[in-house]
């Protein structure tokens, strides 16, 4: 499948489009491709007004709606080639004090996305997921996994449909809306004499926000559906992101959060037997066997896999990639400048 074929033309749905991931997406396919629609579709109208003033080319559409709402999200997707199912609720301290609300959203919103999108005979789904959802520990990560699982098995519910489902996961975006670099920037531009720090030897995956888009839009080229891909993407000990922001400031030991982990997992040991490692990043097979047999060896784009070894496990902690102080601010300044 060439590059070019797999967007030009198509009609694109986005959920949760006016977060940061969604306004890269646009801007990168807006680039690239020559896309017939570009449909965002989220419920906060000041944030769409906002995206509107600068995505305004004649191809944006702007729908209101929540991922709750199934009959709204069946009209929204009419006639839509490709989803990217992007809307969560997705703060592990609020989603611990309000659990319901982060299950109607990430759990029984997916479902929502998945029924609407079998109705309306989409071609390709992506979902996002995070780290947090492998081996989770907290409630967000839980309903993340919840909707991965939600996902993966919509594959066997498609009937006649030619529809694909598939997941891609990975772990903290640099410089997304809520993360911690942005809030570090905010104490820093406020004077505050140090840097919280939940706990010393914690450690994170990071991937910017355009190094996600892209391997979101080339696994629309290799899913074949049910797939959970993977990115290889550098850790960063939480002290060391502090140090490289702001040398000049100690750092204050504050505890781990209702719900934090101390290192993040992306791919679990439990699911070593179902992990396939590529070049640059692995996928996860499902648990489940789908009603045509898939060999996820061998990928869309005809590129080769092999298994990892019985016990592999690929976490933050242990990670062979790391970020220096010198590629992280260059990561950062990358970001600033995309956004600009």
């Amino acid at each position: 499948m060439k590059d070019s074929y797999m967007l030009n033309g198509k009609n694109i749905l986005i959920t949760g489009g006016t977060g940061s991931f969604g306004k890269q997406f646009v801007r990168t396919i807006l680039k690239k491709y020559k896309p017939n629609k570009i449909i965002i579709y989220s419920r906060d109208e000041l944030k769409q007004y906002e995206m509107a003033q600068k995505f305004n080319d004649t191809c944006m559409r702007y729908f209101i709606g929540d991922v709750r709402d199934l009959p709204r999200l069946l009209k929204a997707m009419n006639g839509v080639d490709i989803v990217v199912h992007a809307a969560a609720l997705k703060h592990v301290p609020i989603a611990e004090y309000n659990p319901m609300e982060c299950i109607k959203t990430n759990v029984m919103g997916a479902q929502n996305v998945i029924d609407a999108c079998i109705a309306n005979n989409v071609q390709k789904t992506i979902a996002l997921s995070t780290d947090k959802a492998a081996s989770p520990a907290n409630l967000y990560g839980a309903s993340k996994l919840v909707s991965d699982k939600l996902f993966v098995a919509a594959n066997n519910l498609t009937g006649g449909h030619e529809i694909k489902f598939s997941v891609v996961r990975y772990g903290n975006v640099l410089g997304s809306r809520g993360s911690v670099i942005p809030y570090f920037e905010k104490l820093i531009s406020e004077g505050y004499a140090s840097l919280p720090i939940t706990e010393p030897n914690m450690t994170r995956f990071w991937i910017t926000l355009q190094e996600g888009v892209d391997f979101v839009l080339k696994n629309f080229q290799r899913m074949q559906g049910g797939e959970i891909f993977v990115p290889k993407i550098p850790s960063m000990k939480m002290t060391e992101m502090a140090k490289a922001i702001a040398p000049h400031l100690p750092q204050e030991i504050i505890g781990i959060r209702p719900g934090e982990k101390l290192h993040e997992i992306m791919c679990p040991l439990d699911d070593s037997h179902l992990t396939i490692e590529f070049k640059d990043h692995f996928v996860i097979k499902p648990s489940i066997t789908f009603t045509q047999p898939i060999d996820y060896g061998t990928n869309a784009l005809g590129e080769v896999g092999k298994n990892v070894e019985s016990g592999f496990e690929y976490n933050s902690k242990d990670n062979t990639i790391w970020l220096s102080h010198e590629e992280l601010l260059q990561k950062i300044r990358q970001t600033k400048d995309e956004e600009n």
